[in-house]
């Protein structure tokens, strides 16, 4: 498999469960300025959306969106910890927090790397991201991973999202639940793996 993927960005989550799982990968670093690869090739006849992350599998399918590869990664390896099984009210809940963490923090944060942004644009949408990280602070509490006592999917997602606050000058010290929880996540070897492959620590 190869794993299209820009530094720090959102394919960050799907290489954390790549090395989580321990699957033999490919990385192809995106620059998403120029849309080319690292050796010159057009990144949109990969992925004619030009966004990261693409899963590159055998027989020229490429899959892409972060939930998706997210959950074909865990079902690939039938890891029923990071994904539980078909049907089970534990799948849903997973299921849940990823599309939770698509819709509400991923666009939520990622609208603040938008460079046309407006000051008052960037305060509506830190008074909107402040009330999901909230959301997310509470649930944490009394509670190792987003669904308890698992790492899963949602976690590697959860991390790679609210990874950005750093890059934005977001401090998270008004949840404190959540900021235990990314120390935990930055501790744990595959993440530190990913993020070393990635350039992101030495």
């Amino acid at each position: 498999m190869k794993l299209y993927y820009t530094p720090g960005a959102c394919s960050l989550a799907a290489h954390i469960v790549l090395c989580e799982l321990g699957l033999p990968h490919e990385l192809v670093k995106v620059d998403l300025k120029t849309h080319t690869t690292a050796d010159g090739s057009d990144y949109y006849a990969i992925n004619p959306k030009g966004y990261v992350p693409a899963l590159e599998l055998e027989y020229d399918q490429v899959l892409t969106e972060d939930a998706v590869l997210l959950q074909y990664l865990a079902e690939l390896k039938g890891d029923v910890s990071m994904l539980p099984p078909a049907g089970s009210m534990e799948r849903w809940r997973v299921l849940e927090w990823l599309n939770f963490i698509s819709s509400e923090l991923h666009k939520g944060l990622g609208a603040l790397f938008n460079p046309a942004i407006t000051p008052e644009w960037k305060q509506a949408v830190l008074e909107r991201v402040s009330l999901r990280l909230g959301f997310v602070n509470q649930a944490l509490k009394g509670n190792a991973f987003l669904c308890g006592r698992h790492f899963t999917i949602a976690d590697a997602y959860l991390f790679t999202i609210v990874n950005w606050t750093g890059f934005m000058h977001i401090d998270l010290a008004p949840w404190p639940e959540l900021a235990a929880y990314q120390v935990r996540m930055a501790e744990r070897p595959a993440v530190q793996q990913a993020m070393r492959a990635e350039g992101l620590l030495k």
